[in-house]
């Protein structure tokens, strides 16, 4: 028996395709590091969802349809924004999906990918005590959503920066919050109720929930000032090194070169530049550390690493970090629905029982 799954095939897919020794993502036939930074969200929306839906529009028809469906969502849940404010982040966020049409339908499908975008930055404002601010539909998405956050129009670096964080963490596998995804849709269940099940995964820290805590690990050691005795303190309490290790690859983490240049072109903006060089010095330290400490693993940088940076940048709290993981990542869970669909079967493992057995009556 594999415990957690492992190395058990419970999908075929055309989606993605993660290569754990040789440390390379695959996207429909395109590599991360040819879509990340050349290819737009909304494209990449498109790739994932090609075949999928029959009135799948072209790409600047289907960038047009995903603004106005940020404006259909911002108009739906703005009388209820003040209540899902009082929640966690996450929370307010699942919640206001839960109230997108759970069909099955392109206009469904793209209601659910703009209602992360909408609503992080509503809430975001709400909770500092400032007004929500309605989407643009003819704006760019990732630019749209940091104007909603800011009130202002981001640089285009900034623009470009998100952009292809979007890109980088659309679709990643059979991870959790997808197999959740797949799961719920193999019951032919509708997208919204899918997605629930891919934002309920997401929310744990061992999934989408791990890029804040680097923030707080780069805090701390800041304060310190000596990283590597620091890592080692963390290491014997028997504490997790946030950032690095992962359960499928065995090498480094392609998303994290992909995301720490996109840090790089960011510049000081926000002293980026700044962090980016300290951090640089941090990873070098927690790679020999555990080289040293837990000399039987390979455990190197993952996504999480230059995600906390690159959204820390970008103006997003770490509490929200997860929610704008949700906003790119809802594009690979829709498209894993669909196919799940497609296919009729419910997923249905078996377990093996292990508790007591009932004593027989003579």
């Amino acid at each position: 028996m594999a415990n957690g799954l492992d190395d058990v095939v419970a999908a075929e897919t055309v989606l993605s395709d993660v290569d754990g020794l040789g440390g390379r993502l695959t996207i429909r036939g395109h590599s991360l590091q040819d879509l990340a930074g050349r290819w737009s969200y909304s494209q990449v929306v498109r790739l994932l969802l090609d075949g999928f839906f029959d009135d799948l529009r072209d790409e600047g028809q289907l960038a047009d349809a995903i603004g106005q469906a940020r404006v259909e969502v911002f108009d739906q849940i703005e009388p209820v924004l003040p209540y899902l404010a009082s929640l966690d982040i996450h929370s307010g966020m699942r919640a206001g999906v839960a109230l997108m049409p759970d069909g099955d339908r392109l206009t469904d499908a793209l209601q659910l990918i703009a209602a992360p975008a909408v609503l992080t930055p509503a809430l975001l404002r709400l909770r500092r005590g400032e007004s929500p601010i309605a989407p643009e539909a003819k704006a760019d998405h990732a630019a749209d959503m940091l104007r909603m956050l800011t009130g202002i129009p981001a640089s285009p670096t900034l623009t470009r920066a998100l952009d292809a964080y979007l890109v980088t963490v659309c679709d990643h596998g059979l991870n959790a919050s997808t197999f959740a995804t797949r799961v719920v849709a193999s019951t032919q269940a509708g997208l919204t109720s899918s997605v629930l099940a891919g934002l309920g995964a997401l929310k744990g820290p061992l999934h989408g929930g791990a890029p804040g805590p680097v923030i707080e690990m780069l805090d701390a050691i800041e304060a310190s000032g000596n990283a590597a005795g620091w890592l080692r303190a963390e290491i014997a309490r028997g504490e997790r090194i946030m950032g690095f290790g992962h359960r499928i690859y065995r090498v480094r983490d392609p998303r994290a070169d992909v995301l720490k240049a996109v840090v790089r072109q960011l510049g000081s903006e926000d002293g980026a530049g700044r962090r980016l060089a300290f951090a640089e010095k941090v990873e070098q330290a927690a790679l020999e550390v555990l080289r040293v400490a837990k000399p039987s693993r390979s455990l190197q940088t993952n996504v999480e690493f230059y995600t906390a940076l690159l959204l820390e940048a970008a103006g997003f709290p770490k509490e929200a970090f997860t929610n704008v993981f949700a906003a790119g990542r809802v594009a690979g869970w829709i498209a894993h629905a669909r196919e799940q669909q497609t296919t009729g079967r419910l997923i249905r493992p078996q377990s093996r029982y292990i508790g007591p057995v009932p004593k027989l009556v003579a």
